[in-house]
């Protein structure tokens, strides 16, 4: 009896080896079966191609001393009231209302809401960008706080001086230095209009470098590739990027709008580096040698992890970096009519010349 337990005894201990044995492999199986294998083009890297909707709600920064991560009843609450107050704003405007009062009435909209378009022509977005299955409060990630660095002192004189050129005057109040003041802005000087208003770059930074979400409109973005380039294509403005594969960039007196991009592969995560910017472009106050790194990389079917490192130390006392998810859709990227029946400037001035002539006939 004794020696048929003890071979019992015995083959539990095998099989107890056995099964120690196959636990990390079984594990190390699960963990290597749940890595995406995106599609391949015939180079071998994935295939980035497709039509991506960067609508989102979530900020590029958080209020401060909030956490990145939410939980799904919180998000579902942040959303069903941004739903709410969508709703509202799409309602009927009142044809016999008042005129607003002389610099707006100080609401969410354009210069204090006097301007601007109505709530149902906009497409903000409606859900929090989620990544590695996570809920995202704000796309910056780097520094930790979800905060955008302060801007260097050189940065702060910059715009104290009205350096700040050719951007609106929204954008230059997203920086975080709720103290500076401000020069005449681009909506001051007939020469100053802003780029997107022009038909130069897409309205904020949708374009990019950075690619940001414009929280306004047209927020579709194409990537066709080959092999010696890449093209990403904003429906805003209808601005193209060219990324030229395993390049060198070109000298530093070409200059462009939406800098020199070149890419390379780093495994299956394309990596973009970008520089030689214009004076003109300034995202969010940065100067021409801005230095924008870019990685995009497929997560499954139908997103795209999309990751971004910004450095100007002439600008920001540290580099920062944000992350969001591109979910790819099946809706059409129409023609962008940017100027089409656009008499907006032209009767600006011509009232100008106007007042002026009358002004003149008083004296």
């Amino acid at each position: 009896m004794r020696n048929r337990f003890v071979a019992f005894a015995g083959l539990l201990a095998i099989a107890g080896l056995l099964l120690l044995t196959l636990i990390p492999a079984a594990a190390q199986t699960a963990k290597s079966a749940g890595k995406y294998n995106p599609p391949r083009l015939a180079d071998g890297h994935p295939d980035l191609q497709g039509t991506y909707d960067l609508a989102t709600i979530t900020p590029v920064e958080r209020a401060a001393g909030s956490k990145l991560v939410i939980t799904k009843e919180e998000a579902l609450k942040l959303e069903t009231a941004q739903a709410a107050r969508r709703e509202r704003a799409d309602q009927p405007i009142d044809g016999n209302r008042a005129a607003p009062p002389k610099g707006g009435d100080g609401s969410a909209g354009a210069a204090g809401n006097v301007g601007g378009y109505n709530s149902g022509w906009l497409d903000p977005g409606s859900k929090y960008t989620i990544v590695n299955g996570e809920i995202r409060a704000s796309l910056v990630v780097d520094p930790a706080d979800g905060r955008v660095p302060p801007m260097s002192a050189a940065a702060q004189e910059r715009m104290r001086n009205g350096a700040f050129r050719n951007r609106p005057t929204s954008d230059a109040q997203e920086s975080n230095d709720p103290g500076l003041e401000r020069a005449p802005g681009a909506y001051d000087d007939p020469e100053r209009r802003p780029l997107g208003e022009r038909c130069i770059l897409g309205f904020g930074s949708t374009s990019g470098p950075p690619m940001l979400p414009d929280y306004f409109y047209n927020n579709l973005h194409q990537i066709v590739q080959t092999p010696d380039s890449i093209m990403i294509l904003s429906e805003m403005v209808h601005d193209a990027r060219i990324v030229r594969m395993n390049a060198q960039h070109l000298p530093a007196s070409f200059r462009r709008w939406m800098g020199d991009s070149v890419g390379h592969w780093e495994g299956d995560t394309l990596v973009v580096d970008t520089t030689n910017f214009t004076d003109k472009t300034r995202f969010r106050g940065a100067t021409e040698n801005l230095h924008v790194v870019e990685r995009f990389t497929r997560m499954d079917a139908k997103t795209l992890l999309y990751q971004f490192t910004i450095d100007d130390p002439a600008t920001w006392t540290k580099p920062w970096t944000g992350e969001y998810a591109w979910p790819a859709t099946n809706q059409h990227i129409y023609e962008y009519a940017c100027h089409e029946a656009n008499y907006a400037l032209g009767d600006i001035l011509r009232g100008a010349r106007l007042r002026d002539a009358a002004a003149k006939s008083t004296k």
